[in-house]
């Protein structure tokens, strides 16, 4: 199992510098990826693109950039173009965000949304291995072949909770990046049914990357109070609720990867032996013991 580490996005001046500090030290302490959550700041195929062109060999991930708002073919050229500046190293996590965000934001609709995935990787997916596309859905239509440098391998990865959305991770795309699913529905609920659809659509072994969040510490009770304070709206998503639920977890607080080195060491191998691929650490403090204690195991 690989392990890399969600990369919180800077705040003030010279935001793509600190991006750019925050990634080469991901690098420099052997991580084998750095992720970037994209929802009203910056844009993380952008500064992807900007601050990791210049740290090279850790491979960068966006955790997830939604849908709705970009046509399939548009996100397919902006991804090529984020690849090509990465020398191949990024891996395109997309996901359907959520209906309060879809119709209270930006004011499209959210009804059927695994039609709607279904439809978008039929455009996006092979863009972006280059081909040529010809495809009318009931929601989206495209006609066109791009010329952008960078096709071939970059991994699609859905976030995927949903049976629906699972089975489309392992038939269409490349696998699911998870958030706030914990060991146990990982490995009864996601990791069937991803590689399941991946074997009968005659597809590689899908890669299951899981973030959780992450704190190394003696005081475990303030740690999961405090992730149960940082990560409170997660316990409300439907989405999240729904693998909560499954977990048998009253919130996020649950999930969370907390303890001391042998404790978190025993949830980290939890997740190994439950079929993760990947797991993305999310730090949510700032000592520097969870760090510390991440280096060892890579």
């Amino acid at each position: 199992m690989r392990i890399g580490l969600l990369i919180d996005e800077p705040q003030g001046q010279d935001v793509l510098g600190r991006l750019r500090g925050r990634i080469a030290r991901a690098a420099d302490d052997g991580f084998s990826s750095a992720w970037m959550s994209n929802i009203f700041g910056l844009d993380a195929l952008t500064a992807l693109a900007v601050a990791g062109s210049q740290v090279p060999g850790i491979e960068l991930g966006t955790g997830v950039v939604p849908t709705y708002p970009r046509h399939p073919a548009v996100l397919a050229q902006q991804a090529l173009t984020a690849n090509a500046a990465l020398d191949g190293r990024l891996a395109l996590g997309i996901g359907l965000s959520h209906q309060i965000v879809i119709e209270g934001v930006y004011g499209y609709s959210f009804d059927r949304p695994a039609r709607h995935m279904r439809e978008y990787l039929s455009v996006l997916v092979p863009l972006v291995r280059g081909e040529q596309v010809a495809f009318e859905g009931e929601t989206l239509k495209a006609r066109l072949g791009l010329t952008t440098p960078g096709a071939g391998d970059m991994p699609v990865l859905i976030a995927a909770l949903a049976p629906r959305m699972l089975g489309l991770a392992g038939e269409l795309a490349d696998g699911t990046v998870l958030w706030m699913t914990g060991p146990k529905t990982v490995a009864e609920h996601v990791v069937p049914a991803v590689t399941e659809a991946a074997r009968a659509a005659g597809r590689p072994a899908p890669r299951i990357v899981c973030t959780l969040p992450i704190c190394v510490t003696g005081d475990v009770e303030a740690a999961r109070a405090r992730a149960g304070e940082v990560f409170e709206i997660y316990g409300q998503l439907p989405s999240y609720r729904a693998m909560l639920d499954r977990e048998g977890a009253a919130g996020p607080a649950d999930v969370a990867i907390v303890g001391d080195e042998d404790a978190v060491a025993a949830q980290i191998e939890s997740l190994a032996q439950a079929g993760v691929t990947d797991f993305v650490a999310a730090e949510y403090t700032s000592d520097r013991r969870t760090r510390e204690f991440l280096r060892t195991l890579l």
